[in-house]
């Protein structure tokens, strides 16, 4: 039986206090969401496993994802965050690679100027996981995908994946230089993959459409190929625009109508089971 992985959504407890960026002004994500309420979704979409990804720029989330490894039987690897900048960053990475569940690490860049990215202790960082060939998943903006071409020029080897694919603005249906930039990453970095998620918090939240996103689901298609895309969900962060099962449902409904049972496979699954060493 081929296994079926949602391979990004996030958990969160409120009163832990580290994530910034959540405000009782988005009250439909502004509350706890652990293992249960996500599982129900999943066995509806035929999903057995998930990829539980950061959501706070802090070691003590990461502990605390990998705490509920235990409790569900529906995570399947943890994608944690750690200091780049820190010296001792190697010692979190040793303790974190003793849980089995410690499965990749996230670089939050969408935020921040990409001139971080480049400072020389974020990049021996970075090139210590491209020796350790430890998954690597880079949130960026679409206006980053320049400088991040440079940076994956740096770090030939370095086996990552960009989330939400890059984050172009499809609510205004912006296609250059998303385009091009995504097309010429999929040719010079054979092991650089793609997610196709967050895709619907990209569109118009309340007005969005399936023919907003068919071109930018068939151009990554097209250039990184299904045995190097894998789904994600985004919830609940999704949930600013559609529920769970309107996000699967658009994911397999924009897919070129050409791909074989075997291709669809690798992007709801296999994909994700082999990049994160599942």
């Amino acid at each position: 039986m081929t296994l079926r992985i949602d391979a990004h959504q996030h958990y969160w407890k409120l009163d832990r206090g580290d994530y910034d960026w959540l405000s009782p002004e988005t009250p439909v994500l502004y509350r706890d969401f652990l293992p249960a309420q996500l599982e129900e979704h999943l066995q509806a979409h035929g999903i057995d496993k998930s990829i539980v990804v950061q959501a706070a720029p802090t070691l003590a989330e990461t502990e605390f994802m990998l705490s509920l490894c235990g409790q569900s039987r529906t995570i399947a690897g943890v994608v944690g965050w750690m200091d780049l900048e820190d010296p001792a960053f190697r010692d979190h990475y040793a303790a974190f690679k003793a849980n089995p569940f410690f499965k990749g690490i996230r670089v939050m860049l969408q935020d921040i100027d990409m001139e971080f990215a480049f400072r020389p202790a974020v990049l021996e960082a970075l090139r210590f996981f491209e020796q350790e060939r430890f998954p690597v998943d880079l949130l960026i903006k679409t206006h980053q995908l320049e400088d991040t071409r440079k940076l994956l020029k740096l770090l030939p080897d370095l086996h990552a994946v960009i989330d939400h694919i890059a984050k172009p603005v499809i609510s205004a249906h912006e296609s250059e230089p998303w385009t091009t930039h995504i097309a010429a990453i999929a040719a010079e970095h054979p092991n650089v993959y793609c997610k196709l998620s967050g895709m619907v918090t990209e569109a118009d939240h309340r007005n969005w459409s399936e023919a907003d996103f068919v071109p930018y689901v068939r151009h990554v298609v097209e250039h990184f190929g299904p045995e190097r895309i894998m789904y994600g969900s985004d919830w609940p962060v999704c949930l600013l625009a559609a529920e769970y099962g309107e996000v699967y449902g658009l994911l397999e409904s924009t897919l070129p109508e050409h791909l074989s049972e075997a291709e669809r496979e690798q992007i709801f699954g296999l994909t994700a089971a082999r990049f994160y060493r599942l």
